[in-house]
Parts: C-alpha cells; structure tokens; sequence
C-alpha cells in the first residue's frame, strides 16, 4: 500500500520526465561552453563545507508529501551534498532578450533542479536548488548564491503565493558554511559574504527564454519538441495526440502573463528584471533578483540600479513590458505555426486582457465596480488618484488600507481628510494647502462614485481589505532580518526569519502587535543599500 504524508525526503515519489522525454546535452564535462540542439545539460551540485538549514515552509512540504522533521538526509539533499538515487539533476538551457537586446544562450548558471516530485494528487513539482554550483551554463559566476539574495527571494515568494499572486514557492533556505565573494554595486568593492541555498518548487521553470533560443538557431525539430512537451504537461486541451494548437496554446500564456502582470500592479510589486528568461510560460512569478515594493507612489521608479537610468522595467511601464515579452514567444513560436495572423491575434489577447483587467483592478482597490454608465468617470477618477498620489508622495500600501477606513456618508472637511491620511506621507511637503485640497478634491470626487454605487461603507471597506493587503514584504524589512539572521558571534538566529514569514502568511488582516510591519519605509532605509533600490549582483 502506497504511502503519501508525511515522508522523509528519501521516500517521496520522484519522476524525470524533462530528461525522459528531452533531447540533452551529450557532453557531460561541466565546463561553460554553448550547447546545440538540447533542452538541458546533466549536472551534479557541488557539495558544501557545513550545510544548516535555517528554515523549512510546512505549507510547501506538505505540497509535496514531506516531513518536515529535519534530518541529516534532508539538509544534505536540499543543500546539494547528497543526490538520492531516483533524481537525475540537470540545468535548463534557454536564451532571453536582456534589455531589450538579444543576449544569446543564457541557461541555468546557478540553479540545478534535482528531479519532480508526484504528490497524492497526482501533481509533479520540481525542486530545484538555487546557488548549488557551476554548471555548463555559468558563464563567469561561480555558480553560488549569497544569503542576503537568498533569504530575499526565500521571503519574497511565499509573500506572494500568500497574497494570492501566481508564484514559483519556497521549500527551504540552507547556509553552506561558505563565503561567497560578490561586488554589490560592481564598483570593485567585492566582499565575501555568507553563502546560501534556496529549493523553489513550481510544476515548471519553464521559460519565454526557453523557447527562444531553439527558434534563434533555426533548431525547428527542438523548438518542436519542447513545445509539444510542455502542451502534453501543462496545457493538455491544446494537443490531440501530437497535433499541436500552438495559437490557443500562445493565447493562454498571453492572458496568463496580463493576469500576472496586472497583480503585480495591485499589489505594488516591481520585479526589476523582467527580461524574456525570467518571464515564467506559466504566468508564474520567477527569478527574485533585484525586486522591490513601490512605497512612496511613483509610477517611474524601478529597484534594479542597472536600469537606473534607462527605467525600461519601472513600475508603470511592467503592463508594456509583458505585451513586448509576449511578443518575442510569438516570434519564437511562429515557426510551428502555417498562419502567422494566429500570432498575431494571440499575442494581441495580451493587450485586452490588460486593458479590462487594468481597470477593474484598480476599480476593485477602491471598493468599486466598472459600469457602463461610468466609463468616462473611471479614467478621471483614476488618473486624478495617480496624480495626489505622486505628488503627496503617499504610501502605496498605507493609502489604500487608511482609504477603506474613511467614513463617507457625510462629506469630510480639509482637516479630516489630512487627519485620514497624514501617516501615509512621506514628504513634508504633502501636507501643504495645494495639496490638500488637491486630495480633498478627489476624496469628494470618490464620495460622489461610492453614492453612485450604493455601496455602504461597510461593505466597501470589507472590499477593499481583501485585494488590499497591509503587509508586504519591504525591502528594509528583509534587510533587517538579514542582518538578524547572523549573530554577532556567528551563529544563525531562525527566529526573524520566522516572524516576518508568520505575519505575511495573512497579509490581509490586522495582527494586533506587529503594527511595525505595516510601518512605511524609515527614513534611514530611503537610501540605505538593499532596502530600496538593488543590482542584479548575488
């Protein structure tokens, strides 16, 4: 009799269907070098000196069937040191546009996924380790990840999966007992810092990248197989048999991708990096790197530094961004397609998914519907709260949860409206009388929209605090468990860590004392390293 919860690591149901069935890489020597007419190269971890597992998500081991009683076999597994018998570890190949420039074969350069895992469900999740080593594909790295970039996607993901956005998920953070030496800001002072693991788990890290390299070397037979790979697994009702529906297949990911995008958005999240390999072909959110959380409203910033002056991937431009990266899957795709006007019009569902979803997203933030007999109203009530926004320079997050609260059956005078919102300021400046009344000016212009709708105020906060959350996983708020997590004389302290992942797990409710992570940004953390703005060095 099978037997599914609660099992050692040893013992879970493992499969390897993207080696089975994918053509690999035939050289097995683990060195940088451009691999042809191959999905994946064969890849061990390289072990580490002193592995401790720092933190286990019970949430994700119980995704996969896993104990989470920690063993001696389930730090080694998970810090790379030990492949068990049924894995075969291998690092995916994929290309990607970097900026807007086609930047080649890129792969996995510090990630190696160990094998799938089949849960009583009959679902298949893969774990892979990020910063396990070299692989074929590592370019100059070294293959290795620091805690800090570690820890930040260790939160980062399993913050989002709680607020309800698609996600790849966490499993587990290790510390290798190594340094790594990174250049933080590439300004030539490179320091060694502690060395760290994270096991994500997604059902695929598939890629737009993926696809694109196969169809950029004109390798149309690979190109083919992958994609009928990935329809036969993941996107069943577009193939019969081996006839594959590419269009409908591109058409999903397109509305997958704007449904992503648009979330992002709700929840003021700015990926930073949104280049084609880290743009998931399941509409997950992949590859933490130089992220961040908009604070003071500013439809322009962006937390990467190596896109500080171009801002290609800021906040308000990640809805164009997605339709560009769409369009470059299309591109790679149009291959196995006989009418390229299918593309097209698949690519093109991105743009109305964005536009209606847009909307009613930010309709939704305010307790609000769309209507039709309110169509013109919606764009100046919207663009008239993006501008008080900026220009107060209110806090995102704070604003909309200080907004549910306000009371609106009588109209509210200069002073109530700046005794609502003062908190969320971040500029002294705010508080002057062109802004006030600017503000008062929209909060009355929302008054009027809520009598429209009838919708009492109690209902309209219950609304609102569901799509608005009050926690989210701040930049200086990681930063500060960071430094947390290694002691002055050392040792690991699990226990911030810990907090901050137990308040995010409900990041929609109120938490009676641990109002210090609804605070905005500090003062000292507006320019402070790693707490607002971040480069793509890990």
């Amino acid at each position: 009799m099978q037997t599914w919860k609660n099992q050692g690591i040893e013992a879970l149901h493992f499969q390897n269907r993207f080696v089975a069935e994918l053509p690999g890489d035939p050289i097995a020597e683990n060195r940088c070098r451009q691999v042809s007419k191959a999905c994946y190269s064969h890849t061990t971890p390289t072990a580490v000196c002193s592995p401790t597992l720092l933190a286990l998500v019970p949430e994700v081991a119980e995704l996969i069937n896993l104990s989470t009683s920690e063993t001696p076999v389930l730090t080694e597994v998970l810090s790379g040191n030990r492949v068990l018998t049924p894995m075969t570890p291998y690092a995916a190949c994929y290309g990607g546009h970097q900026f807007g420039n086609w930047a080649g074969q890129l792969g996995d350069g510090r990630a190696i996924t160990l094998a799938e895992v089949v849960n009583e469900h009959d679902e298949s999740f893969e774990l892979q380790l990020k910063g396990a080593g070299v692989t074929p594909y590592s370019r100059r790295g070294d293959g290795r990840a620091v805690l800090r970039s570690s820890l930040r996607e260790f939160v980062s993901s399993e913050a989002m999966h709680h607020l309800g956005i698609p996600t790849t998920r966490a499993l587990s953070l290790v510390a290798t007992g190594e340094r790594v030496e990174r250049d933080l800001f590439y300004d030539g002072n490179a320091k060694l810092e502690p060395g760290a693991i994270v096991c994500r788990v997604a059902q695929s890290f598939l890629r737009f990248g993926s696809y694109e390299i196969h169809a950029a070397r004109g390798d149309v037979d690979t190109l083919r197989k992958l994609t009928t790979f990935t329809l036969r697994h993941f996107f069943p009702k577009f193939i019969d048999g081996d006839i594959c529906d590419v269009p409908a297949f591109l058409e999903e990911v397109s509305r997958r991708t704007a449904r992503l995008v648009v979330e992002w958005m709700r929840v003021g999240f700015v990926h930073g990096v949104m280049n084609t390999d880290n743009m998931s072909i399941l509409g997950l959110t992949i590859d933490y790197g130089p992220f961040g959380w908009v604070e003071d409203f500013d439809l322009n910033f962006t937390p990467n530094t190596t896109d500080a002056s171009g801002r290609r991937y800021r906040f308000g431009n990640q809805p164009s961004i997605g339709y560009w990266n769409i369009a470059q899957l299309g591109r790679a795709l149009a291959p196995l397609v006989d009418d390229v006007a299918q593309v097209e019009r698949a690519v093109d569902r991105y743009k109305r998914e964005v536009e209606t979803a847009y909307v009613q997203m930010l309709l939704g933030k305010l307790g609000l519907t769309r209507r039709d007999d309110c169509v013109d109203d919606d764009e100046t009530l919207l663009g008239g709260l993006f501008s008080f926004l900026t220009t107060c320079q209110s806090d995102m997050t704070l604003f909309f949860r200080h907004l549910a609260n306000c009371q609106l059956s009588e109209p509210l005078s200069c002073d109530e409206v700046l005794a609502t919102f003062n908190e969320t300021f971040y500029d002294s400046g705010a508080s002057s009388t062109k802004n006030h009344s600017e503000l008062q000016a929209w909060v009355s212009h929302y008054r009027e929209r809520v009598r429209i709708e009838n919708v009492s105020d109690l209902e309209r906060k219950a609304r609102m605090d569901k799509v608005n959350p009050l926690y989210v996983p701040r930049n200086y708020l990681i930063h500060q468990v960071i430094e947390k997590t290694v002691t002055a004389e050392g040792a690991w302290d699990r226990a911030p860590l810990a907090e901050l992942l137990e308040v995010l797990r409900r990041p929609y409710d109120v938490q009676p004392g641990k109002e210090a992570f609804a605070a905005k940004r500090p003062e000292w953390a507006r320019h402070k390293a790693g707490c607002s703005m971040l480069s793509c060095s890990s």
